[in-house]
């Protein structure tokens, strides 16, 4: 039997990665088996081991296909208000808000990634997608010595806000809330700036 092309291959990742994500969504990472996601995915187990190694290593790619959905999602969003720096931040920040709370996988994303990844994993694979477009935001209007650090305070109160959320799923209430703090936010950023030293 000849070996499976490359297409092939990649077909079975990506149908391996969906169920994954799908199996780690409904039951959670714990409660979910390697065997539920070989059967949702209509492969053998051998089959998920091969591509994945093991369950860790599905959900570290879950996260990291997460991770860079939301962020797609925020340049989609930001590029609408490209030429006014502002308004590109508080688009951005948005679309991160709706991105990763409206994604099957906001709980794996936002708890099970950290708990079983570790937090310093975690943030490294946030740190190459969402916070990296944050970043580049601030940077257009702040100083540089405070760009890192308002990134920081910022990616912070969102990761919070977005937490708090997903323990209220259905609460229109709470997430409007979150978005209208987030607009207080970001506008103290931009008094913060417009007033504050020349950037650098």
């Amino acid at each position: 039997m000849p070996r499976a092309s490359a297409a092939d291959a990649a077909r079975t990742a990506h149908n391996i990665l969906g169920a994954a994500s799908r199996c780690f969504a409904e039951r959670g990472f714990h409660a979910t088996s390697v065997d539920q996601i070989a059967q949702t995915a209509g492969v053998t187990r051998g089959a998920v081991y091969h591509h994945f190694t093991d369950k860790v290593g599905l959900l570290r790619a879950v996260v990291r296909a997460g991770h860079e959905r939301v962020a797609s999602h925020v340049v989609e969003r930001a590029r609408a208000r490209d030429g006014d720096p502002l308004a590109l931040l508080r688009s951005g920040c948005h679309a991160f808000v709706e991105g990763i709370t409206q994604d099957e996988a906001a709980r794996v994303l936002l708890i099970d990634g950290p708990a079983v990844l570790g937090w310093m994993e975690w943030r490294a694979l946030d740190d190459a997608n969402s916070v990296e477009e944050l970043r580049e935001a601030i940077a257009m209007l702040a100083p540089a010595t405070e760009v890192e650090a308002l990134t920081r305070l910022l990616s912070g109160a969102m990761n919070e806000g977005v937490l708090w959320l997903t323990e209220r799923t259905g609460d229109e209430d709470a997430r409007s809330a979150v978005h209208r703090a987030l607009d207080r936010l970001v506008d103290a950023v931009g008094l913060w700036t417009s007033s504050g030293p020349t950037r650098s």
